[in-house]
């Protein structure tokens, strides 16, 4: 089958060409640009890139088109593949058609968490032989690629696996819209049969301008799973218990670590942090409130600690994996890029990328570096970039999410046209982070950032590039002025 994907070079559209590629598929792209690191992947899993969008890329006709989420209604492609009378779907219509059937589908949903919850989940299924596919919103670093399509679907599972008797397909379930022709959240598609939910926290408010509306695409997707599913779920979020209390069909296995409130809950499967060093963390696993073992995760964090056991537990609960199985793979686990991932060591100084935006991941991701380095001078430099970043809503909230960090820079917004009253106040974040006793600046400019990091930082420093976007590439531009610097 031909399929051409509009908005091919994005992460997830990106990660979908190169799925339906695997699955034998005759498949083309079209974007804008075919910038590193998805454009040459791109070519490297035999997809066709066309530059730009052009109703001409539809000649002869595919078999079906795949309209990205970031097009608009405008899109030159799309008018012209409804004009035609081309067969249209979204990524998520995609996925559900060619990856889903004849699986039994993991969806990792939340606010927080879901990409590395995803690839570690799918990491425990794959080195335990469970041979499952995975599409996550990320690159999971022992896989080198976001995505894996089931590699058997004749793997017999054990008796007493739980609800699922297919092979595993683990997804992240994204709550973002899925096209401007249909405006459904993605995790709505794919067809849960098991669900770890780690969060639910106001977010993209683009789409869910208030808190009762994302709230109720969240009561929606719990009360999709089927009665014989399972449903994983973090009881140390408040909101949490209450929408999976209200909703849930499914049996629910509720997680948490030993020392969180857990809102009426019994968790089942319960972590305690036992002694951490620099470089892994180690736990003490409960289940049914009998301890079963000691074990090591490599990344570092409370927040991966909760991720991991939410993993656990499902892969164990839902997919039969005993415990005993897992002590091998669980050290290995290398992360997803762009999560605490450490780009370069200039001069001595760390600098370290991650997609943190949300005030919540901003503090649990500053606080896992200082886990790191505990005695480094800590620098974040955030770019609020983001549809829910670059409002007020959460302006109380970033005053105290950078709580870890000795000082902080804030690039400007990364959105324009917003009107003013409902614009973050980045002079009154500098001001509020100052009275926190936080070193703050609000910036010009990118290379004024770039500039004052090159005069300041030293050996042994740390520097945190906090953003969901390319951040201007303030990254390379960043690693080479320090390369400069150290330079004799």
């Amino acid at each position: 089958m031909h399929i051409h994907l509009i908005a091919v070079a994005g992460t997830g559209m990106g990660a979908l060409a190169g799925l339906l590629a695997e699955l034998g598929h005759d498949v083309s792209g079209s974007d804008v640009a075919f910038d590193p690191p998805i454009g040459p992947a791109l070519a490297e899993w035999g997809v066709r890139c066309l530059t730009g969008f052009d109703p001409a890329h539809l000649d002869p006709a595919p078999d079906l088109v795949v309209v990205g989420n970031v097009c608009k209604r405008d899109n030159p492609e799309a008018v012209a593949a409804f004009e035609r009378g081309l067969r249209v779907t979204h990524i998520a219509g995609a996925l559900a058609e060619f990856a889903l059937g004849r699986t039994s589908p993991l969806v990792v949903a939340g606010t927080h968490g879901k990409t590395t919850t995803t690839a570690l989940a799918a990491w425990l299924l794959d080195t335990t032989g469970r041979e499952p596919g995975f599409f996550v919103g990320g690159i999971p670093k022992n896989f080198g690629k976001g995505f894996q399509p089931v590699k058997s679907t004749k793997i017999p599972l054990p008796m007493g696996a739980g609800p699922a008797r297919k092979p595993p397909f683990v997804i992240e379930g994204d709550e973002y819209d899925t096209a401007f022709f249909e405006k459904t959240a993605k995790f709505l598609h794919y067809q849960a049969e098991v669900v770890i939910l780690t969060s639910i926290e106001h977010d993209h408010i683009d789409i869910y301008p208030t808190r009762e509306a994302y709230e109720a695409v969240f009561r929606e997707f719990i009360a999709g799973v089927p009665e014989r599913g399972l449903i994983v779920a973090n009881c140390a979020d408040e909101t949490v218990v209450r929408l999976v209390n209200e909703a849930a069909r499914a049996e629910v296995a509720w997680y948490a670590l030993a020392d969180e409130p857990t809102h009426g809950q019994a968790p089942h499967w319960l972590a305690a942090p036992a002694q951490t060093d620099p470089t892994s963390s180690n736990f003490d696993l409960f289940v049914g409130g009998v301890m079963a073992g000691r074990y090591v995760l490599s990344a570092l964090g409370r927040h991966n600690l909760k991720n991991a056991v939410g993993a656990i537990a499902a892969v164990c609960q839902g997919y039969g994996v005993r415990l005993t199985e897992l002590a091998a793979g669980l050290p290995r686990f290398e992360g997803v890029k762009r999560r605490q991932e450490l780009i370069g060591e200039p001069g001595g100084v760390y600098v370290y990328d991650d997609f943190a935006h949300h005030p919540t991941a901003v503090r649990e991701t500053l606080a896992a570096l200082r886990q790191h380095h505990p005695r480094a001078r800590l620098v974040a430099v955030f770019e609020p970039r983001s549809a829910t970043a670059c409002r007020r809503l959460h302006q109380e909230a970033y005053a105290t999410s950078f709580d870890a960090a000795d000082e902080v820079w804030l690039a400007p917004l990364g959105r324009s046209g917003l009107p003013p009253e409902e614009r973050l106040d980045v002079s009154r974040l500098v001001t509020e982070l100052a009275g926190r006793g936080r070193a703050a600046h609000e910036a010009a400019s990118i290379d004024a950032i770039v500039e004052a990091l090159r005069e300041s930082a030293g050996p042994g420093d740390v520097i945190a590039v906090l953003s969901n976007g390319a951040f201007g590439g303030i990254h390379g531009k960043l690693l080479g002025a320090l390369e400069k610097k150290a330079e004799p």
